[in-house]
């Protein structure tokens, strides 16, 4: 029949009436948003893949050292041991907190542990006096200098929180960047992209021409033209991609966390028996520093016997796990890399059935022949010529955006962690995307981007995705320059009047 009454395909001889065009309007449209989410669920599962092997081997390092600490601590130290329980239960329990989390101060949190087990042993190994909490007080600032426990404590303190700052933001590195995915598949297509898409994929039925695929450099240019946003990740994805590689290397090179996560107990003996052995010294220092405490009026309890000597504890390596660990997810993000820009060319060959880029057959949006307009450029400004698609490139998808945002913050998060630098996670409520700006990648990975040395920073506060990945909750506050602010804010607002 005459096509007159056709409104997107061509209005030649026609196989399709009016109903006939609109349903496969909308056929098109869900088959391809469908086809957007089952890329984007696969890129989803690598990711959360990845943050699964990485998250277990991490925790049963951690569990391991806690249990090698219950099983061997009650026959090694005896009371110093089982009247201190908690003591030990409380470090594990911040640890795991930090690592999941929570804001928290993780130098303040092992300083506290170590000042609570000093005053608890120091209270046991001198039962004949009667020793106050006042005098625990003035006990604890003397210490610091006699180190009673040696350089235990500096040196735990110092790698601890380095391989926990790295694998805190390792780990929540893959949530964000498959919560990014997962937002940015669900972005539903423009009018004027369903009926481009529509004119690509259903068009050739209604001329009779079912058998004939879309011309390859056609789909493309429709395709890249329905997702100008989604391009426009690539800059910041890479630069994630990138960062999790370099931090990666940390945690199986200098921040080692087979060497400091699974040695945590094998550090506290050696440090408990440190202070056995210079038990009478620092005493003695204390007391000179303190006073002579008062004798207790109950009597000396007889002391528990000291278990002297070195301390017969094991941490079994398991090296070669982290490292095929290590390795498994860096061939896996250097695949992800360019995940965004050669998404058009993968849905159309894969999806869509384009042909082959010789093809002088296929199918051009009007006939079948060859298809002559040059391929657009990625991205929302490449746009602005798309023969197949009208895109407007003063209008950016703001959801899109905001996980450019996300992405970010995120890798400015494994560039403070790079460097040892500590970055505080905040779990909110709020359903907000957060905000931020400036340098996101490390200078490994891209140069003088990250240029400001961490060491004068205040440590920032970003939020976090629930671990059930339903989405980046809280938003971030990072200090930044107030005029700066303002113009995010202007920008923003903006957008929205624009929309």
């Amino acid at each position: 029949i005459l096509g007159e009454h056709l409104r997107i395909c061509p209005q030649g001889y026609t196989c399709c009436t009016s109903e006939m065009e609109e349903n496969f309007a909308n056929k098109s449209r869900s088959e391809f948003e469908a086809m957007m989410k089952e890329a984007g669920r696969s890129v989803q599962t690598t990711l959360t893949a990845q943050h699964r092997s990485f998250d277990s081997y991490f925790q049963d390092l951690l569990n391991k050292s806690e249990k090698a600490l219950y099983d061997a601590f009650p026959s090694m130290y005896g009371e110093l041991y089982t009247q201190n329980v908690k003591v030990f239960k409380d470090l594990y329990s911040e640890l795991r907190r930090y690592y999941r989390g929570s804001n928290i101060n993780l130098e303040e949190a092992l300083n506290e542990f170590w000042t609570r087990l000093l005053e608890r042993l120091f209270k046991l190994m001198n039962p004949q006096y009667h020793i106050t909490d006042e005098y625990l007080d003035c006990m604890v600032k003397h210490a610091e200098q006699h180190k009673p426990f040696g350089e235990v404590p500096r040196d735990l303190k110092v790698k601890a929180t380095r391989a926990f700052i790295a694998a805190r933001s390792y780990a929540q590195g893959f949530l964000v960047g498959s919560d990014v995915v997962k937002k940015v598949s669900q972005v539903s297509l423009s009018h004027e992209c369903t009926r481009a898409i529509m004119k690509l994929m259903y068009c050739p039925h209604c001329r009779g021409m079912s058998s004939v695929k879309p011309c390859n450099n056609y789909c493309l240019n429709v395709v890249k033209g329905c997702l100008a946003n989604q391009a426009d990740l690539n800059t910041e994805w890479k630069y994630l991609m990138d960062s999790l590689v370099v931090v990666a290397d940390r945690i199986d090179g200098p921040y080692n966390i087979d060497t400091v996560i699974g040695t945590i107990h094998m550090r506290i003996a050696e440090a408990i028996s440190n202070l056995q052995e210079n038990k009478d010294s620092i005493t003695a220092k204390v007391f000179q520093g303190c006073g002579n405490p008062k004798i207790s009026t109950k009597g000396s309890s007889t002391e528990d016997k000291k278990r002297r000597g070195k301390v017969a504890l094991e941490a079994k390596s398991s090296a070669q796990a982290l490292e095929m660990l290590v390795l498994s997810a860096k061939g896996n993000l250097t695949a992800l890399k360019t995940y965004w820009i050669t998404l058009p060319g993968s849905l159309c060959s894969k999806k869509v059935m384009a042909s082959s880029a010789a093809d002088d057959k296929c199918w051009n949006g009007m006939t079948k022949g060859s298809y002559l307009p040059e391929v657009m450029g990625d991205g929302l400004a490449n746009q602005i010529n798309n023969p197949e698609v009208e895109v407007d490139i003063t209008k950016p998808d703001m959801t899109i955006r905001q996980q450019i945002m996300q992405l970010k913050i995120m890798t400015n998060r494994l560039g403070n962690a790079n460097i040892g630098n500590d970055v505080d996670f905040q779990d909110a409520s709020d359903d907000m995307s957060g905000s931020g700006s400036g340098d996101s990648c490390p200078d490994d990975v891209c140069g003088k981007r990250l240029s400001k040395s961490p060491s004068t920073r205040q440590p920032e506060t970003h939020a976090i995705p629930k671990q059930s990945g339903h989405g980046i909750n809280g938003a971030s506050s990072r200090s930044l320059p107030s005029a700066f602010l303002l113009l995010s804010v202007a920008f923003i607002a903006t957008q929205q009047l624009w929309r």
